[in-house]
């Protein structure tokens, strides 16, 4: 076969869910798989994370602009190389393609939110355009891949697809996660001492961000220990917005804002930290759970779409709703040494169940079911 890959984003500097699946994926298919001929089509950025094999060919093109690219370029790219068919991996594809699609579609939480909440307006045309591209191209996908049952579930209740169309492959755990002794060259370019309490910031109404900022000022007032909060890219300006709308600007000492962390410094800040809260509102996977477990830091994390079927039912599982319950856990995981212990043990034994390299034996698997099937898509 000849496939061609859509990874446009991968070379930008600031990685994030999506970006780190497809490398990953790609990274794994150059060794599992040395007989298909692939072609990667990536935008041109800075950090060049994927070298070419024999088999592995990679094509760099512009603009940068991801509708203009998706639309505009990569169909171009595609009609030129001629392959058997395009893996686009993150939920959209081109309108218009001169050869069969597959699609990778990590949610569908942008059909039914697109104009909701506090979300940017960048985050709001993104949702706009990708529920505009995907009601017009499922119906010709060979192949629609999600990352979780339950996002499976999701995709065929809102798209009214046939179940033989879509496939469920999990996301891994990239293998330099595990726990590391505390370097204090890497964990004093973002804070002082270990033993802080860890969150992701963002912007977007589903990470939730504003109920774990309030739960934090919460544990404050009941904990003895008070430890400090790192919140990681999450820039001055919104941060101070934040806390002065929800009028808890008395925590401001408290909180430490690093920045984008690389992804190969995080193992570092994992394993330095005391806990890692995670209660997004909805994630179709939730990669940075499984990251935190293998590192051996306890997560806290919600039990709310894909989440608990990913972290598992001995996780730590709260309603994201509710601050008292965030702030619950936070004060168990201080006060019950045994607990935390288990916590500890568990997480790093759950993580080990979810591979990379598994990732890429199912999607390699998922390819050569289509050329068996002579990539015809099958109708309704």
């Amino acid at each position: 076969m000849k496939i061609a890959i859509e990874a446009q984003r991968i070379f930008r500097k600031r990685k994030h869910g999506m970006d780190i699946v497809v490398l990953e994926m790609l990274r794994k298919l150059q060794k599992l798989d040395t007989v298909n001929e692939y072609v990667v089509l990536v935008g041109s950025d800075e950090d060049r994370c994927l070298q070419e094999t024999p088999t592995m060919k990679i094509i760099i093109a512009g603009p940068y602009i991801y509708p203009l690219w998706e639309q505009i370029t990569l169909p171009r790219l595609v009609k030129r190389i001629k392959p058997d068919f395009l893996h686009c991996t993150s939920n959209t594809a081109p309108l218009h393609c001169s050869v069969p699609l597959v699609l990778t579609l990590h949610d569908v939480i942008f059909l039914d939110n697109q104009n909701k909440g506090s979300d940017s307006l960048y985050q709001k045309f993104g949702n706009i355009y990708r529920a505009l591209i995907v009601r017009r191209i499922y119906r010709t996908c060979l192949k629609i891949i999600t990352v979780s049952h339950k996002e499976e579930q999701e995709i065929i209740n809102t798209l009214q697809i046939q179940p033989s169309q879509i496939q469920v492959v999990y996301n891994g755990v990239s293998t330099y996660f595990k726990y590391e002794p505390i370097n204090s060259r890497i964990l004093r370019k973002y804070i002082e001492e270990p033993g802080y309490i860890l969150i992701f910031g963002n912007t977007a109404t589903k990470k939730n961000t504003t109920r774990m900022i309030k739960a934090y000022s919460q544990y404050l007032k009941h904990s003895s220990i008070k430890r400090k909060l790192l919140l990681c890219d999450f820039s001055e300006e919104q941060f101070n917005a934040l806390i002065e709308k929800e009028n808890l600007s008395n925590i401001r000492k408290q909180v430490v804002l690093s920045g984008y962390i690389k992804n190969t410094e995080l193992p570092q800040i994992y394993s330095s930290a005391f806990v890692f809260v995670y209660t997004s509102l909805y994630e179709s996977f939730g990669i940075p759970q499984l990251e935190a477990m293998a590192c051996r830091t306890p997560v806290i994390t919600s039990n709310t779409s894909a989440m608990p079927e990913i972290a598992g039912e001995k996780a730590t599982l709260v309603n994201p709703y509710n601050v008292d319950e965030i702030v619950g856990a936070l004060i168990k995981l201080e006060k019950d040494d045994q607990y935390y212990k288990e916590q500890q043990d568990y997480g790093e034994k759950r993580a080990k169940l979810f591979s990379w390299h598994n990732t890429a034996k199912e999607i390699l698997q998922i390819y050569e079911q289509l050329e068996a099937e002579g990539f015809k898509p099958k109708r309704k």
